[in-house]
């Protein structure tokens, strides 16, 4: 039997929201099939934090390395999904202590909406308490994700959270969406665009079922 995929990226157009000041996306057609020409071609703009992504150090430190130049290895491979839905501002090493094994994986994806608001920006997002991440990263996780715009409240002009993973150097995905996803072990499939100046990439973010 084929392996179930869960596909936790939002959908991206126009109306998809983005932080506060940063660029949406937007796109126009270049060319479109008419009798001279024989394909349509669109350009697009947008910054590289909307929808699903993964953040580069450069988004958070000057002397950081750009998305381009990461290692993907983080960003495939066997990772665990835990719930703490509504507990927020924080999530705190309580809310997810459940989950916690000896045999944890090195990617941790949290979710903390019961339904993740993919049409509107939402300014109380949950972010994670930097203890929380400190702890994670003792226990061999590289990546952590989460299913909101930041691992660090909207309003943060510290980014404590962003700041433990740059001295940790874990990697991260923001904006995903896990609401069809029960808590539980899979394969994560969220590869960056070798975008070599950039301080992020989107991703097209994919949990596959374990083989069983």
């Amino acid at each position: 039997m084929p392996q179930q995929l869960w596909d936790i990226s939002p959908p991206i157009h126009d109306a998809s929201p983005v932080f506060p000041g940063d660029t949406p996306y937007s796109q126009q057609w270049c060319a479109t099939i008419s009798p001279g020409c024989p394909v349509n071609v669109s350009a697009i703009t947008l910054s590289p934090h909307v929808g699903t992504h993964a953040d580069a150090p450069l988004h958070y430190a000057p002397e950081g390395q750009t998305i381009g130049h990461v290692d993907l290895t983080p960003f495939i491979g066997p990772c665990r999904v835990i719930h703490a839905i509504g507990r927020g501002p924080l999530v705190t090493w309580e809310h997810i202590a459940h989950a916690v094994t000896d045999t944890l994986p090195a990617r941790v994806l949290v979710r903390t909406y019961q339904a993740m608001p993919v049409d509107r920006w939402d300014p109380q997002l949950a972010a994670y308490e930097p203890a929380t991440v400190e702890r994670l990263a003792a226990m061999g996780v590289k990546l952590i994700g989460i299913d909101t715009a930041s691992i660090d409240p909207a309003d943060s002009k510290t980014l404590d959270s962003h700041q433990r993973i740059r001295h940790l150097d874990l990697r991260v995905l923001e904006n995903l969406v896990l609401d069809e996803v029960p808590e539980g072990d899979y394969e994560l499939i969220a590869l960056p665009l070798k975008l070599t100046s950039a301080d992020a990439s989107p991703v097209r973010a994919v949990l596959r079922e374990l083989p069983r």
